[in-house]
């Protein structure tokens, strides 16, 4: 039986800058420049704010340099466009790590550590950390190390360790998979752009406690789950992906929970997959995704 093989392995350019005419003729005059064999291409302007964006997959090997190279002769093309620091170069040939926290409701990362195992999201789960024990078995189970930090009387504490965790394996993507707990200022700001979250969209509505049982009681016809990114400003950071699924007067509020929670699976896994291949490029708090 003849093997699958590896998928080619690709640089990804994505590119932000004032608009103006000349950026694509320039961008695509670099790569020719060096022999770059361009598989993917996709363009937008935002007409409120005058901003241009790109994103660029060009074939590694059509290039006579490795990635670091290529780095710093595209920051000089950056610069010459004002793109500041709204550029990147990443290297599908890197596999990507993902720190996951956790606290006791685990579908999001059952779901998660399934379409890993599964080879569907190609990345490695470098560590799950948690405020509760409760999923320490099925995370160690996948062969994935698993980190109980307890935050009783001791949250300052407990977010230092937290962040000496995450710290050691310098993860491309953080993932709050259900994890009940705010992140202070100061881990946005440290892990800023890479922090994801998961939560049911009903908010501002349903406001506290017992969402789903507020929903039920106002007969909503849709439950839905927001993928962001994480900033200082509680649930408003920039939105990465949303999804709906559509509930009726025979459901019941476990009902209602079961199909929040399936929403929140799919709807998580698409923005970390979409973040991880660098789709998603910010600008303020809104995003453009490719």
């Amino acid at each position: 039986m003849r093997g699958v093989s590896a998928p080619e392995r690709r640089y990804v350019i994505t590119f932000g800058c004032p608009d103006r005419t000349g950026i694509i003729a320039r961008i695509s005059g670099f790569l020719a420049e060096h022999g770059g064999w361009i598989v993917e291409a996709a363009y937008h302007t935002d007409p409120d704010t005058g901003w241009f964006f790109t994103r660029q997959v060009v074939r590694a090997d059509s290039l006579p340099f490795e990635v670091e190279v290529l780095r710093e002769k595209f920051g000089a093309v950056a610069a010459s466009l004002s793109a500041e620091s709204s550029w990147q170069v990443s290297d599908t040939g890197e596999r990507k790590r993902v720190v996951i926290l956790v606290s006791k409701e685990g579908h999001c990362l059952y779901d998660l550590l399934g379409r890993v195992a599964a080879g569907e999201l190609d990345v490695e789960i470098s560590a799950v950390i948690a405020n509760h024990p409760d999923l320490g078995d099925i995370t160690r189970a996948h062969g994935i190390p698993f980190h109980h930090v307890a935050f009783a009387d001791r949250k300052a504490e407990a977010f230092e360790e937290v962040r000496k965790l995450v710290g050691q394996h310098d993860p491309h993507a953080v993932v709050l998979a259900r994890f009940m707990q705010i992140l202070p200022a100061e881990l946005c700001a440290e892990w800023s752009g890479r922090v994801l979250n998961i939560h049911h969209s009903f908010l501002p509505s349903f406001i506290g406690a017992r969402p789903y049982h507020q929903a039920y009681a106002r007969g909503v016809k849709l439950v839905g789950a927001t993928c962001h990114y994480v900033t200082a400003d509680l649930d408003a950071g920039p939105i990465i992906e949303q999804d709906v699924i559509r509930v009726d007067h025979g459901d019941s509020i476990a009902d209602m929970v079961r199909k929040g929670r399936d929403i929140e699976k799919v709807t998580l896994s698409r923005g970390l997959r979409w973040h991880l291949e660098s789709r998603v490029l910010v600008h303020g708090n809104r995003t453009v995704v490719f």
